[in-house]
């Protein structure tokens, strides 16, 4: 119970889970840990079974228990989301970027309107892409072998929605190139980042 209310804590804070040294000497352990420490001292319940007081392999804080958590806590909001959705219109996002470890990420996010007319965008979750087919704009778009063909074929009221803030960045910087002042700008601003960081 702890655990989870600490995982809990964390999530809604979008709060780092660990620190750099679990260890029992450590003065910092993370927030996880810490706000474990805190619930535990406030009640008697927890503390019986949390931290120091529980048995060696029954603490619930080990990293793959914190990963477990946090998967239920996911796999309920997105339930909250498709009952907010039900049978609606609604727009998927989905966009790759690598990380520090040049380990390719894909977000996917789901752009609704909830009951209120209000428009919301909840992030579904980040995955590790394994592999990619696509080599090319045609390839996503292609009227016949294309993943848009391949995606109508299961549900023909998929809509494809070429990338407009991609095209839009595009106009962007080939108007802005055609500007003297804007082009002096960023030119100016390239060269105070560049030394920046030398």
């Amino acid at each position: 119970m702890g655990s989870v209310r600490s995982a809990g804590f964390c999530l809604e804070n979008s709060l780092p889970f660990r620190g750099h040294d679990e260890s029992e000497n450590s003065l910092y352990k993370g927030i996880f840990l810490s706000v474990l420490k805190l619930i535990s001292v406030n009640n008697p319940d927890i503390s019986k079974y949390t931290l120091g007081k529980a048995k060696k392999n029954n603490k619930l804080t080990a990293p793959s228990i914190q990963k477990e958590i946090v998967d239920c806590y996911a796999k309920e909001v997105t339930k909250m989301i498709c009952e907010e959705i039900k049978d609606d219109v609604f727009g998927l996002l989905v966009d790759e970027s690598s990380d520090v470890s040049l380990k390719e990420q894909m977000a996917v996010v789901v752009r609704y309107v909830d009951k209120v007319g209000v428009v919301k965008e909840s992030l579904i979750g980040v995955t590790r892409v394994r592999g990619q087919g696509y080599d090319g704009a045609s390839n996503m778009r292609g009227e016949f072998n294309g993943l848009k063909a391949l995606i109508l074929k299961d549900n023909p009221s998929a809509h494809y929605i070429h990338c407009f803030a991609h095209q839009l960045q595009l106009v962007i910087v080939a108007v802005a190139k055609k500007h003297d002042g804007v082009k002096e700008f960023y030119e100016t601003l390239g060269m105070v980042v560049n030394t920046e960081k030398d």
